[in-house]
């Protein structure tokens, strides 16, 4: 196989330059706010809102919103003010949030494990029907947002989550968001130990804890069991790899500090062996390094990255040893490299013989009917479970094998690819303009349009490997451009001399694979942009160039190829 050689360097985030100034490290600082985000989250706590919504906020309508819960405490409750309709994405940054936003909100359900069942599919359905106008997307973090929620819903949409088991607790804001699983833990007959009881308890013992609800930014986390590494653990705060020690036997290597956005960096192993029964309070330990250690005076370098890029792995695995856990952890050896590709899409034999099937709809893009119908499709296939996953998919569990052709059939009517295109199965998008106020570019509608497009113009051609599209709205990247074969990053363009909407091209990212030793971040190219209208002609072009120019009897992939390619090859 060939490797990369170009890949740049895993630390592309550094930490704040040494200043006279407080970085607002409470350990080191002290807990005075240094801005004015961080005075209101110590006026009143994020959690303290939800009250505010079912008993004023629900009867007096948007307009009773006081700005700072508007903007600030509802976050933690999974709501977001949506962009107002008709807003064009060069006044993104000129507008105030109150100029950008609508009486709406996204509404974040959080599915932690991704794990659901067809009653609670059901229920998200009826919401979004009933309260969302029939909008549903799937996240890229096992979640479902909703948009065009009112405030005065909120009470009664509360209720039906959570007389199932679901919620919004901390779906948002700076506090433990979810918690990424295998979306085939317990039932894939390859993983090495079924995270679920430790998610679990994580969740139980600390999601909506006070003492976690005030953290610098959000913490995100991520757990595995399964040998395809399924859960993108190299850009999440703190990560969990099953491993299988030589002598203390199966646990799990533990990962610390990564995150993308503007200012990318992977995360690094602290080559600690953590035992599953350790997992919960070693995970506590690192969100309490973060709430006591992370930078809080300056917003852009507030995750727990930047600490991590001061410290070092070393440093922080000592603090987190002497001063949250009191004891050492063992030395663990990494985990072998991906065994396959981690999004679980196509048809799977489970450990008890029966299957579970991986399902693609387009960029995440589904709706309250969808999935209502798919509840029913599932039900009348003997089966009652599902799974989110961390790349925008659906995968149905326990489902007999005589039927699993009968399901994949329903899967196609509903717009849900068992057996999708290359291209569909690589393609992700973010919110976009159509609803986030921070977008600049249309993303989803785009992304659709040039996978429809590519579909057709590369049926001929015989794609070594999914290619990994990733379509992101501002330079955030929730869709993750950095780690993507293809990776576009909103922006206005300026082509042939008239400035439109486009994104900058990100080549050759992705994360640790089958095909890929170790992640890596993508390649830019100075001056190459696309237009929003251009995506499919781009691809197309450099796709075709990557499988003329591409070294076959070293099987060599798109990120390997873009990465030694002449800038002319990649325009």
């Amino acid at each position: 196989m060939v490797t990369t050689s170009q890949t740049p360097p895993r630390a592309a985030t550094r930490p704040p330059r040494p200043s006279t100034k407080p970085n607002g490290q409470w350990k080191i600082d002290g807990t005075t706010p240094l801005n004015g985000n961080e005075e209101w989250k110590q006026v009143d706590d994020g959690l303290a809102v939800r009250e505010r919504i079912e008993n004023v906020y629900a009867a007096g309508g948007f307009s009773s919103i006081d700005p700072t819960d508007l903007h600030g405490r509802f976050r933690v409750w999974g709501l977001y003010t949506q962009r107002k309709p008709g807003i064009d994405g060069g006044r993104t940054a000129t507008l105030t949030p109150e100029e950008l936003e609508d009486a709406y909100f996204m509404l974040r359900v959080r599915i932690d494990g991704g794990q659901l069942t067809t009653e609670q599919l059901r229920v998200i359905a009826g919401i979004s029907r009933e309260f969302g106008r029939d909008t549903a997307d799937l996240t890229d973090r096992q979640n479902v947002q909703l948009h065009w929620v009112e405030v005065e819903s909120m009470p009664e949409i509360w209720r039906r989550l959570e007389a199932v088991g679901l919620g919004t607790t901390e779906a948002c804001g700076d506090v433990p968001r979810v918690v990424l699983g295998s979306p085939v833990a317990g039932i894939s007959a390859d993983e090495l130990i079924d995270p679920t009881p430790q998610i679990d308890e994580i969740t139980s013992r600390f999601i909506g804890d006070p003492t976690l609800s005030n953290l610098p930014r959000k913490f995100k986390s991520a757990i595995t069991g399964h040998p395809h590494h399924d859960v993108v653990h190299e850009i999440n705060d703190v990560a969990f790899v099953a491993v299988d020690h030589p002598e203390l036997g199966i646990g799990y290597d533990l990962w610390v500090g990564g995150g993308l956005s503007t200012s990318p960096r992977l995360g690094e192993r602290l080559g600690a062996f953590v035992a599953p029964e350790r997992v919960a309070e070693t995970w506590h330990g690192v969100a309490q390094i973060f709430r006591d250690y992370g930078y809080r005076r300056l917003r852009n370098k507030a995750r727990l990255k930047f600490l991590l890029a001061e410290w070092g792995p070393a440093k922080f695995r000592q603090v987190l040893q002497d001063e949250y856990l009191g004891y050492a952890l063992p030395d663990g050896p990494a985990a072998p490299q991906p065994a396959g590709p981690g999004d679980h899409v196509g048809i799977h034999r489970q450990k008890d013989g029966r299957f579970y099937v991986g399902a693609t709809p387009i960029v995440g893009r589904v709706s309250g009917t969808t999935l209502a119908r798919l509840a029913d499709l599932i039900e009348e296939h003997g089966s009652t479970r599902l799974r989110t996953t961390p790349h925008q998919k659906v995968v149905i569990l326990d489902i007999p094998e005589d039927r699993v052709e009968s399901l994949v059939a329903g899967l196609d009517d509903l717009g849900l690819q068992a057996r999708p295109s290359l291209i569909r199965r690589g393609t992700i998008a973010c919110t976009g303009i159509e609803f986030c106020k921070l977008a600049i570019v249309e993303t989803k509608v785009n992304a659709t349009a040039a996978v429809r497009d590519l579909e057709e113009r590369l049926a001929g051609f015989d794609l070594p490997h999914p290619i990994s599209l990733h379509v992101n709205g501002c330079p955030n990247s929730c869709a993750r451009i950095q780690t993507a074969d293809i990776g576009l990053k909103g922006q206005l363009v300026t082509i042939d001399g008239e400035q439109v909407p486009g994104y900058q091209v990100h080549l050759g990212g992705g994360l640790a694979s089958q095909d890929r030793d170790e992640a890596g971040l993508g390649r830019t190219v100075r001056g190459l942009k696309v237009a929003a209208d251009g995506i499919a002609d781009y691809v197309d072009r450099v796709v075709r160039r990557f499988l003329d120019e591409r070294d076959e009897a070293a099987d060599e992939t798109f990120a390997q190829w873009a990465h030694r390619a002449d800038e002319e090859a990649l325009q």
